[in-house]
């Protein structure tokens, strides 16, 4: 399993993207805002997602 980096955009939970802010022992800390339809979908700016529930799609 590929652990992502700060500044890493990661896919999780149907579809669901955003850009690693923190890295933690177990999950990693996500901005949602960069998500063109954020506003639409009704969340929370940011959110904590386990290692094992993502797929980095960008490995800046």
């Amino acid at each position: 399993m590929k652990i992502a980096k700060i500044g890493n955009i990661i896919e999780f939970k149907n579809g669901l993207k955003g850009i690693v802010e923190k890295v933690n022992e177990n999950s990693v800390i996500v901005d949602l805002t960069y998500m063109e339809n954020f506003q639409d979908l009704e969340l929370e700016s940011r959110t904590v997602v386990n290692h094992k529930n993502y797929k980095i799609l960008s490995d800046n």
